[in-house]
């Protein structure tokens, strides 16, 4: 059976890069994938897009990662995002930056990032095995890892990148903590992030007697655009703002704003969600612009007055929480009920549930504590010859592009340094 000079455990993002990158320097490299492809989760990023990074400077990089930050700085350093889009273009993949900084390929298609790291692991005769590794050891200075198939992979040095739990149909079922651990290593508590949110209700407004909440599945499938939200502790106060889109699902609320606020947030007690749906628009200028509404339509009735201001599907919603009768002609309402109306447009109040399972989640907060890990390197602090690279190690990042460019850091940084 052949030695390797280097065995990675794990074939997505941060894997590849390793692989890869140490092969470039000259090391023999052997490559364990479960999957039968290779980058099977990254195929699914970005809607099947692949959100390749975020082409920005380091120091909004590490502002952008809002879990041990501090821990990557000299990774970043090391392969930032410019040098990610470098790298894939001088592989022969096109690249577009859109809102946000957010970096695609031009193509739309996430196989074809996929099949430009193919092609420089291939180019650099690493050698893949489709398997599962079912337990990594290590017999003097010699690292052993069994495969299902009971072939045993030998290596002189070893980078896990097995990824974090979330997505388990990816391969991401968490086999790189349990390594780890055998190696003695710590593994903080996980918590899924970037995951979507439960919720049912939206609570009534306080003091008006005839609104009694409405049930959010009536809202299923809107997406909202240019919105500010809030999420409030149970201790009412805020915790995390944000302004840009969201969704309303079967089970609750997603998008890129809830999903981002999931990785400020620990645990969801008590918490409620605010939605401003005029942010542009302060109160009085929202009240200004219901009175010439009113008096330009004063004969309709106050369930047609709301269509040049919300989606078709808001419009009932604020009309009950208002209290305001929908047949009412708008010449008939009130101050009061004017300032019912501003107050559920500017704060839309949810009543949040709990995160989504782990399953639902994008990445995976916690994994292998970054104190055992050289910051510069990747290497264990406990194991010599011992990497770690992705998602299995504990940091995260928001939307954006920013957990796939911790990958390529993390992955660049273990390749270097085999």
């Amino acid at each position: 059976m052949e030695n390797y000079d280097v065995i990675v455990v794990g074939g997505g993002a941060a894997g590849m890069m390793a692989a890869g990158t140490a092969a470039k320097n000259g090391k023999r490299v052997v490559l364990i994938e479960k999957n039968p492809v290779l980058g099977k989760k990254l195929l699914i990023t970005g809607k099947g897009r692949c959100n390749i990074t975020n082409y920005c400077d380091v120091r909004e990089l590490l502002e952008n990662v809002p879990v041990n930050s501090k821990f990557l700085t000299n990774t970043f350093y090391g392969f930032n995002s410019y040098d990610t889009v470098s790298f894939f273009n001088e592989n022969g993949l096109e690249t577009k930056i859109e809102r946000g900084n957010r970096v695609f390929p031009t193509s739309d298609k996430a196989m074809d990032v996929v099949e430009v790291l193919m092609k420089f692991i291939y180019k650099h005769k690493v050698n893949v095995l489709h398997n599962s590794a079912v337990n990594a050891m290590q017999f003097g200075t010699i690292f052993a890892v069994k495969l299902d198939d009971k072939v045993v992979v030998k290596g002189e040095k070893l980078i896990i990148t097995t990824g974090g739990k979330s997505y388990p149909s990816t391969g991401s079922t968490g086999d790189g903590y349990d390594f780890a651990r055998n190696f003695g290593h710590k593994i903080t508590q996980f918590k899924p992030s970037l995951v979507p949110i439960s919720a049912k209700r939206i609570l009534a407004l306080d003091g008006v007697e005839s609104s009694k909440g409405c049930n959010l599945i009536d809202l299923q499938g809107l997406s909202l655009k240019n919105t500010t939200i809030k999420i409030l502790d149970k201790k009412s106060e805020t915790v995390h703002e944000d302004f840009g889109e969201m969704l309303f699902t079967h089970f609750g609320v997603s998008g890129p704003m809830i999903l981002s606020a999931t990785s400020h947030i620990r645990n969801l007690d008590g918490h409620k969600l605010i939605i401003d749906l005029k942010p542009a628009l302060s109160v009085e200028k929202l009240d200004e612009r219901l009175q010439r509404d009113f008096k330009e339509f004063s004969n309709k009735q106050f369930k047609n007055i709301l269509k040049n201001l919300l989606p078709k599907k808001m419009i009932p919603i604020i009309q009950k929480l208002s209290g305001i009768p929908e047949e009412k002609p708008v010449h008939q309402i009130t101050g009061k009920e004017r300032k019912n109306i501003i107050q559920a447009l500017k704060e839309l109040t949810i009543q949040l549930i709990k995160f989504r399972p782990l399953s639902d989640a994008i990445i995976t907060s916690g994994g292998v504590d970054v104190s055992q890990i050289n910051p510069k390197t990747m290497e264990s602090k406990l194991v010599p010859e011992l990497f770690f690279a992705g998602e299995v190690i504990d940091c995260d990042a928001y939307t954006g592009g920013f957990n796939l460019q911790i990958a390529w850091s993390t992955g660049y940084a273990a390749g270097m340094s085999c």
